[in-house]
């Protein structure tokens, strides 16, 4: 099993929202930036846990957990000309984006924040704490996982 964070800007997409879906399940799309898509196509496996991760809002991090219940498989939101993840450059046959489908495990009884998650001694690996690292999947060290998840539960 390996883990991750996954971004998402709660006004669009909240860890409540997740809770609420029909089985506590969505498929996450829209992700639209190379490197986090072959995260998504090729390192995102079944199982894996995931934290949720709010941003661009008034408390920005770490919000709950969810896991991966289906591997990676084409966006089609990139087909949709309605849509705007929409990719014209991006075919059935040759499609550009993945996605997986990842499904609700617990939502924190607050958000761990960011300024909190850099402050933490053992937190030295997760892109988020470094320079430059503004992908909206990442992967997080099974180490860095555990002492994240501790200081959120409190």
């Amino acid at each position: 099993m390996a883990y991750w964070l996954f971004k998402t800007e709660p006004d669009a997409f909240s860890i409540d929202d997740l809770a609420n879906r029909p089985d506590q399940t969505e498929p996450w799309d829209g992700v639209r930036n190379y490197q986090a898509r072959n995260f998504l196509r090729d390192g995102v496996k079944l199982g894996d846990k995931i934290f949720i991760y709010h941003s661009s809002c008034k408390l920005v991090g770490i919000a709950g957990v969810a896991e991966v219940v289906k591997e990676g498989y084409p966006d089609t939101t990139q087909f949709n000309p309605e849509s705007k993840y929409y990719d014209p450059k991006s075919s059935q046959e040759n499609p550009r984006w993945y996605r997986v489908d990842v499904k609700f495990v617990e939502k924190f009884s607050s958000v761990l924040p960011l300024s909190v998650i850099k402050s933490m001694e053992g937190i030295t690996e997760l892109p988020l704490v470094k320079k430059g690292g503004r992908l909206s999947i990442m992967p997080v060290q099974e180490g860095e996982w555990q002492q994240l998840y501790d200081a959120a539960k409190g």
